[in-house]
């Protein structure tokens, strides 16, 4: 019985195996062909035919900037992160343990900003952040999206299950209702904050529209923007095109493999309560 069962669990890994395997397959390949020469394209060559030039004519030809856009990215990138960080949690704990009239109007706008496409208000944004005089500014870029429906939802659901108990006792100890929060219900937070930030990070790494239609300026483009602007000079190149998926992804795939484990403890954790 025992040897069955340990069989058992070795088919059942090397299938966990070969099934993740095939998945990651096309980012093998687009990695792989990123090192190659174009006459190696669709061909296995050893390592000792593989190189950086691909990345390196990114990060040297003066036709383009990448190293200013990879900056942008990681600047707008880390704003919004660090906006959500702070707002949506303050929302959600509001939501979830404080009384104030209207709460339940406040609640269904919030879950009903979550059913509209960001496509069918990017006009009344853009409007706005051209009267604010913000458009090719980081100001623009960051600020509108420095919290999301979304993640106001799932960090009151995650409150929700916080018991009320803590937030009394910090209270009699003399912390506001703030001090309650910020340093003793926040702190309970961090696997679903720790989702979030993933959530937010890869959105906003990867976003394309929104940058392209408030940032004009060569100067203040983001990566994904900036890389597809040059695209046409490295149409017929695919090591020169893989590169640049490379470089668009490879980020979000380190952000999510350090933080996987909360990720998934946090998304077990904000399931709808209440």
């Amino acid at each position: 019985m025992k040897e069955r069962k340990f069989t058992g669990r070795i088919l059942l890994y090397v299938a966990i195996i070969a099934l993740g395997l095939l998945f990651a397959m096309p980012f093998l390949y687009t990695i792989y062909t990123s090192f190659i020469s174009m006459r190696n394209v669709n061909t296995l060559v050893g390592p000792d035919q593989w190189s950086f030039a691909n990345y390196y004519v990114y990060f040297t030809n003066e036709a383009y900037d990448v190293p200013q856009w990879f900056l942008n990215t990681l600047i707008m990138t880390s704003i919004v992160v660090l906006g959500n960080l702070i707002i949506n949690p303050m929302a959600g704990f509001a939501l979830a343990k404080v009384d104030f009239k209207g709460k339940a109007v406040v609640y269904w706008i919030v879950v009903a900003t979550m059913m509209i496409p960001y496509h069918m208000i990017l006009i009344p944004v853009y409007v706005n952040v051209a009267q604010l005089g913000w458009l090719n500014t980081f100001k623009g870029l960051t600020i509108p999206f420095l919290y999301q429906g979304l993640y106001i939802f799932m960090m009151r659901q995650f409150f929700l299950s916080v018991p009320g108990e803590f937030i009394e006792a910090a209270r009699i100890d003399g912390l506001t209702k703030m001090g309650a929060f910020w340093r003793i219900v926040y702190p309970l937070a961090n696997s679903s904050l720790i989702t979030m930030s993933i959530l937010a990070f890869s959105g906003t790494w990867n976003s394309y529209l929104v940058p392209s239609t408030l940032a004009n300026s060569p100067d203040k483009y983001v990566l994904v923007v900036g890389l597809n602007s040059v695209k046409d000079l490295f149409f017929e190149n695919t090591p020169m095109i893989m590169a640049g998926v490379v470089l668009t992804t490879l980020p979000i795939l380190v952000f999510f493999f350090l933080f996987q484990r909360q990720y998934i403890e946090g998304i077990s954790a904000s399931g709808v309560k209440g």
